[in-house]
Order: C-alpha cells, then structure tokens, then sequence
C-alpha cells in the first residue's frame, strides 16, 4: 500500500488517533501529517494473507502477535505511526498497549512499483530505530521474489535474496519455508500488478 498525503493541518498523536477512528480509511501519521493508505491489487492482499496464515499457525502455542495491516506501528522515539502489511511482536510491552505497537521483531511489506523505493528507503529508515527489529520482508506482488533484511547480533544487516526454489529463515521467529508457500497458485500476469 502507498500514503498519499492529505492537505490536513497538523494534529497531535492523540488527535491523530480520535479523527482516525471516524475514518473509514487508515492514514499512516508522520510528525503531525496525515497520509491517506491505498490499496493495494490481488496479488498483494493474497500475499499478505498467506504471511498472516503462516506465521499465525508456526507462533500459535506462543505468546507473540500476528499483525495484519489493520495493525500499526508506532516508530521508536518519534511521533510516527505506519501500517506495514504484516507484523510480529513477542514483546512484553506490546502487549499492554492498544492502538498500537512499538517493538515487532519482524515486519513485512509487500512491494508495488509505487512503494518499492520508499518501502527500501525511508519506511526501512524509520524501522531500524526499533531495537529488536530483526527481520524485514520485501516481497514483490510481480514475481517471485524476496528480500530479506536482516540484523546479526553485532547491528550489521545484511541482504538476502531469494527467488523461485528458494528456502527463507527468518531467525526473528524461528521459522523456515519454502518461497513458493507464498506465491502457489498467484497469477502474475501483468493486468494482475500493483500499479498504484
């Protein structure tokens, strides 16, 4: 999904948060502007769901939270808040709060032409504030294709790329599986892309 911004004034986070629950669209809030989510195509919405599914079903016996796009972020020691299309927390404090939650240890985005750079760029920027960030997921909604951001216990991340045939571990939950677990059955015909 992309943020379009809107020509609002400036709010506080706890207006943000009161206009927000009377909107019938969410808006990512980034030190005081409003930016209006789209959606996104097919692709993009079966992708995120076959995350959701998988790392629900691997983390059911546990304490963490799956979150899907409904659920938002809140960026460490900012006033910024983002909606990454899939997340997962197993930190205490994230279980105390309820508009939010600060501290996921793996957070997903799924790729269109349009978000690509920022989803690399700034959003990633914005991420690595949070200290126990340890996995990032770029997936392309147009082929089958993944970019794993991870950190190592010294803070250095490293990038991995996977493609057709590949297994992903994600050590931020413990989890490996095929990449095809995610694309099975997708139509990537071009009428089928994110072109928003």
């Amino acid at each position: 999904m992309i943020a379009a911004r809107d020509n609002f004034p400036q709010l506080t986070p706890q207006e943000y948060f009161a206009w927000e629950e009377k909107q019938l669209h969410k808006h990512e809030y980034i030190e005081g502007e409003v930016y209006a989510m789209s959606g996104g195509s097919v692709n993009h919405g079966r992708i995120a769901i076959r995350f959701t599914s998988l790392f629900e079903s691997h983390l059911e016996e546990s304490s963490c939270i799956v979150g899907n796009s409904d659920i938002k972020i809140k960026i460490v020691k900012a006033e910024k808040y983002t909606y990454p299309d899939v997340s997962v927390t197993c930190d205490d404090r994230d279980k105390t709060t309820t508009q939010y939650i600060t501290y996921p240890s793996l957070i997903v985005e799924v790729l269109s032409p349009s978000t690509e750079s920022y989803d690399r760029g700034g959003k990633f920027r914005l991420y690595r504030n949070n200290p126990v960030l340890i996995d990032y997921l770029l997936v392309s909604s147009t082929s089958i294709e993944i970019d794993l951001y991870h950190k190592k216990d010294n803070g250095e991340w490293i990038i991995s790329n996977y493609q057709e045939g590949d297994m992903i571990e994600l050590k931020s939950i413990n989890l490996t599986f095929a990449i095809a677990q995610i694309y099975k059955g997708l139509n990537l015909t071009p009428e089928n892309i994110d072109v928003l």
